[in-house]
Formats: structure tokens, C-alpha cells, sequence
């Protein structure tokens, strides 16, 4: 006679008082897992983190700029460009912490300066957020390696709870044969 085993685990809701952080790159998938989170999840408290990164850090991805990096380092600090990233980042977390209100969560926008996974981590510790909520882009295997993942490195280093949202349905992106 075969057995079977009911599994009556109940899905454990965020506990109250944590506030969820939702993760906000301006992108079509971060606003669509900020509208996923909300029907999951709200109402409830929200901090929605835009994450930016100064231009003198950013690693030139193709060969062929390793030789001009050391030029638009210096053109990025004579333009300041650093500044207007960082305007544009805060009212980027602006725009999504509206997105979020919308969704039905009560949200406050913020911006950090860092690399966005190590920031999105040290916030959620700092918030005791649960859980973590960060979209992601749907790349495949080849695109995440040279690219590099924010969910994943999230996924791999954050000590709370990480919902991550996939592309939405109907995106071309949200299934690759192979991949």
C-alpha cells in the first residue's frame, strides 16, 4: 500500500514590523517585481533602494576600452559626472518608491552609492528588511557571466529572505530554449 504524506507547511508571511526592501534599477523588470511584490506582499512598509555606482569604478566589459578607461575616468571627474549619477539614482528611488505606494506598500525611496549587490545586502541588515525583493533581467547563462548578476550575487551573499521576480510573461527574454 502506497503512502502518501500531506505537507500542511503553511508559506510564512514577512513578519510584521520588517519593512520589505524593494530593489529599483528604473528598469521595466525591477517596476514589474515591485507590482509582483504588491500583490503579494502589501500593504505593508517598503524602502525601495536605487543603487549607484561612481563612474571611476566602472570596469570597461569590452578589450578594446582597457586603453581609453584611464581618459574617461578623468573626463567622468573633470564632468562630474559622478554628481549627476547620483541625482539621477535619487530620483530614481523617487519614481520607484511611487511605483511602490501604487502597489500598495507605504514607501520611502532611497539611494546608496556602491556595488548594487553589496549595497542591497548591507541595507537589508540594516533594515532587518524581509524579504528582499529584486527583479531580474532574464539573461541567459553567456549574458550573466560576462555581464555579471545583481539577483544572484543578492541570492548567493544576503542573510534574509530574497524573492527574486522573473521577467514578466509574454517577454522574450523570460524563457531561452537551452538556457
Amino acid at each position: 500500500m502506497e503512502q502518501t504524506r500531506e505537507d500542511t507547511r503553511v508559506p510564512s508571511r514577512p513578519k510584521p514590523g520588517r519593512p520589505t526592501l524593494l530593489c529599483f534599477d528604473g528598469s521595466d523588470d525591477a517596476a514589474a517585481a515591485i507590482a509582483t511584490a504588491g500583490e503579494l506582499l502589501a500593504p505593508r512598509a517598503a524602502v525601495v533602494l536605487t543603487v549607484w555606482e561612481p563612474v571611476a569604478s566602472w570596469e570597461p566589459y569590452d578589450p578594446a576600452t582597457i586603453l581609453t578607461a584611464p581618459l574617461s575616468r578623468l573626463a567622468a571627474n573633470a564632468l562630474a559626472l559622478d554628481e549627476i549619477a547620483r541625482d539621477l539614482a535619487g530620483e530614481r528611488a523617487e519614481h520607484g518608491a511611487e511605483l511602490a505606494r501604487t502597489a500598495g506598500f507605504q514607501a520611502d525611496g532611497r539611494s546608496r552609492q556602491g556595488k548594487p549587490w553589496r549595497i542591497i545586502c548591507e541595507v537589508a541588515e540594516e533594515l532587518g528588511a524581509e524579504p528582499i525583493v529584486i527583479g531580474a533581467r532574464g539573461l541567459g547563462r553567456v549574458e550573466s557571466a560576462l555581464l555579471g548578476s545583481v539577483s544572484v550575487a543578492v541570492v548567493t551573499h544576503a542573510k534574509r529572505p530574497v524573492l527574486v521576480v522573473p521577467p514578466p510573461a509574454g517577454d522574450a527574454r523570460a524563457h531561452v530554449p537551452g538556457e
